[in-house]
């Protein structure tokens, strides 16, 4: 916890030390970070890390570096840094991609592609948005909530089953008619 402590403060004292002190809103903003790292942890993962395997964990990470494999975060948010690249299926409650992802990705709540962000690969989650500028390759299927999704999809398929022994039944109407007829 202390190196995660000693990152943070270096890439905000860095990233704008001038405009925090000079503009109240800036100043604001950088007082509301603390609080949402005090109440939840997230996890910075350097441009200069390679990782191959599997990723789980039970905080909020952001990738700056290259991950190859699988990364679980079901209950947390993972953010795709502008220097991240991604080769893995990914499995998250919601996902910022603003480097690149190869891969399938399921997410619980949320996909945002921001620009300059790169998915090619399929998603699944409810919710979806792509920015101007973003590129994306794949496909998309937005479910509803996660637990219904395996029950919504095999119904509109037992439909268009029923759908085609209704049709067989019509032919047999028509016969009963033409003896009718005679």
């Amino acid at each position: 916890m202390w190196k995660r402590d000693e990152a943070v403060k270096p890439t905000s004292g860095q990233g704008t030390p001038g405009p925090a002190v000079q503009s109240t809103p800036s100043g604001s903003s950088a007082s509301q970070p603390e609080p949402k790292s005090a109440g939840r942890d997230i996890v910075n993962i350097g441009k200069s890390v390679v990782i191959k395997g599997e990723l789980n964990g039970s905080e909020d990470l952001t990738i700056e570096g290259q991950v190859e494999g699988k990364i679980e975060l079901k209950d947390h948010i993972l953010t795709i840094g502008p220097n991240g690249k991604i080769r893995a299926q990914v499995f998250t409650k919601a996902l910022i991609v603003l480097g690149e992802v190869h891969g399938n990705v399921t997410a619980a709540e949320k996909v945002e592609i921001r620009d300059g962000g790169s998915v090619d690969g399929d998603i699944v989650a409810p919710r979806v948005a792509i920015a101007d500028g973003a590129h994306f390759r794949g496909s998309v299927d937005m479910q509803r909530k996660s637990g219904q999704p395996a029950a919504a999809q095999p119904q509109p398929a037992q439909p268009r089953q029923a759908a085609q022994p209704a049709a067989q039944p019509a032919p047999a109407a028509s016969q009963v008619a033409q003896p009718a007829a005679r």
